[in-house]
Order: C-alpha cells, then sequence, then structure tokens
C-alpha cells in the first residue's frame, strides 16, 4: 500500500513543541521553564481545559527567537511529512510573540524559515494561520486583524480565534473579523469545543468557512444539516476532544455521526505533544475506531486541502499530488 497523503488544517504552532524540545530551547534561551509545566520529562501536565491553556501559555514563553519559531515549525512539519502530510497550516499566535518581546515580522519570519526548510527537506507545503485570543479581549483581536489586513507576511493566508470559548462567546468578535475577511484572509474559529451547539450557531454569523472543531453542533439536528447545507468544513480534533473531556470516548464522538448527516470534514492533531496525538495517528483513529476506510480518508485529505486557505496554484499542485498517489494506490 502506498503511503495515504494527509492534509491537517488544525494545529497550534506552539502547542506541537514537544518537551524535550522545549528544554532545549529554554536552555538556549538561558531560561529555566516555569514549574508545574512537566508532569514528568516526557509529558506536559494539566488536569482540565483551563489549566491545559496555562501549562500551553508556560511552555509556549520559553519560544523567544526567530531562530526557536524556525525549530518548532520545521521539527514538526518535517515529523508530519514522515507520516505521509502533504500540507498543513500552523495556527500561529501574535500575542504568544509580542509576549517575549517578538515583532510580527520576525515571529512570521521565524516561522516561514521552518515551512522552507522543511518543503526543502520533504517536499511538505505549509501555510500560517493568525490566531486572536479570546481571553486577551476584543481590543486586542480587533487589532491583530487590522495589523495582518493592513500589512502580513505572503504566508499568512487566515485568521482564527482560540482560548476560553465559554467566557468569550463568538458573537463579541464580530469586527474582528470583518476587518480580516474584508483584507482577503480565510476565516475560521474555534467553536463548538468547550461550549455547546448555541456557541457554534453564533460562530456561523462570522464570515468563516470552516469551524475549528465544531462538533458539538450534533447538540441540535437543525444547525447540523444548516452545516451540511453550507458546505461548513469542520476541523475534528477527535483525540484533542477525548483528552480535553469534551466527549468522554470516541465512542461517544459524533465524528461519524456528523458524516453521515453530510457534513465535510477533516482532521487535526489540534496540540499533539500534549494530547498523545499526531496528524498521522489521528488518521489511524478515523480508520479503526470510526470505520472510516481508506477511501474516505483520501476524500478527507482532498476535502483538506480544497478547503484551505492556501492560494489556488498551491492548492492545484496539491490536488495534483492526491490524483498521483491515488493513481499508484489504484494499480
Amino acid at each position: 500500500m502506498t503511503q495515504l497523503p494527509l492534509a491537517e488544517l488544525h494545529v497550534h504552532l506552539e502547542g506541537t513543541a514537544p518537551p524535550a524540545l522545549i528544554r532545549k530551547l529554554a536552555d538556549r534561551n538561558g531560561l529555566t521553564v516555569p514549574e508545574g509545566v512537566f508532569e514528568t520529562p516526557e509529558k506536559f501536565r494539566w488536569v482540565d481545559f483551563l489549566d491545559f491553556l496555562r501549562t500551553y501559555d508556560l511552555a509556549a514563553s520559553v519560544i523567544r527567537t526567530p531562530e526557536d519559531y524556525r525549530d518548532v515549525t520545521y521539527e514538526y512539519l518535517v515529523g508530519c511529512a514522515r507520516e505521509g502530510a502533504i500540507y498543513v497550516e500552523l495556527i500561529a499566535s501574535p500575542d504568544h510573540a509580542a509576549n517575549v518581546g517578538l515583532s510580527d515580522a520576525d515571529h512570521y519570519a521565524g516561522i516561514a524559515a521552518g515551512i522552507d526548510d522543511a518543503r526543502a527537506a520533504t517536499g511538505i507545503e505549509a501555510r500560517i494561520l493568525v490566531t486572536a485570543i479570546r481571553n486577551f479581549g476584543v481590543e486586542a483581536a480587533v487589532e491583530i486583524a487590522r495589523r495582518h489586513a493592513e500589512e502580513r507576511h505572503p504566508y499568512v493566508v487566515g485568521f482564527n480565534l482560540a482560548g476560553d470559548e465559554a467566557g468569550y462567546p463568538p458573537a463579541q468578535f464580530h469586527e474582528a473579523y470583518a476587518i480580516a475577511a474584508a483584507s482577503g484572509l480565510g476565516c475560521t474559529v474555534h467553536a463548538g469545543e468547550h461550549a455547546g451547539a448555541e456557541s457554534v450557531r453564533e460562530a456561523l454569523t462570522l464570515p468563516v468557512s470552516r469551524l475549528s472543531h465544531g462538533v458539538r453542533a450534533i447538540e441540535d439536528p437543525a444547525l447540523v444539516a444548516e452545516i451540511a447545507e453550507r458546505g461548513i468544513v469542520l476541523e475534528a480534533c477527535p483525540t484533542s476532544n477525548v483528552a480535553t473531556h469534551v466527549f468522554a470516548s470516541y465512542e461517544e464522538h459524533p465524528l461519524r455521526k456528523l458524516h453521515e448527516a453530510g457534513v465535510k470534514w477533516t482532521l487535526g492533531s489540534d496540540d499533539p505533544p500534549y494530547f498523545g496525538c499526531s496528524i498521522g495517528g489521528e488518521y489511524a483513529v478515523a480508520r479503526e475506531r470510526f470505520g472510516f476506510e481508506e477511501g474516505e480518508l483520501r476524500t478527507i485529505t482532498r476535502t483538506a486541502v480544497q478547503a484551505s486557505f492556501a492560494d489556488d496554484a498551491a492548492k492545484a499542485t496539491l490536488l495534483n499530488r492526491i490524483t498521483a498517489s491515488d493513481d499508484r494506490h489504484d494499480h
């Protein structure tokens, strides 16, 4: 069997760095990793979603320089390519960069160097989604949207919103999204993860073509029908959802039900070392725990490329790679 081509639209860049890399960057920057980040040398410590966000921020605080961002990006993408990934959208937070004194230009230069080096090494393609963080407030989100509307790195292709969903519902962020969409950024938003169907319904009033998670739409059948009808694509992260107790188990996760209702979806690892997963692992979960067949998983990769915020030329190249892989697989 030829390797299945994979694509990922939902992974947080700072959240890809495993404990060993976080320690390496801390050492390089003359820092001590903050107390309480690790449970064991190989495992991050957190107990629930808000605690996870705290640990994540502490770990991310040692990622300081363009070189650090290059290394985090490169290591992640090369690992994805090894599993068969051909395209990844990395969610990057200018707030995390600003907190350690990095300008947008330096932040993206570091990430772009990682993307370029990974492409040269493996052929993988990647782009950047800029994210605002809900808990930093509405004004901060507007400011990020405005900054990226005026001037942005060519690899920055989309706008997202992450953080504490329950505390900061989507409707508060209309202005930020209006600015981002008008500037030509593709839009997606974290919704239907740590808040229910009402959060998803509200998110759909934003100019989005995708939802980060979105799976709790299952609580409202009319909403599921609307998502299917509008062709909104869900970035499903099943292992993340089980790890953070959105659903008790894969058996209770609604991915199969959403699929049967005609909803389009893709797979993401979200924050792989925190949740013990990878993009290849999520495809394996889809096959082994949800019963999707290889042909269906190829369609999922195609959906991800079509729903990506890459430019048309990059999409065409990626779709050709999938087709070439299909041809090899069929013979």
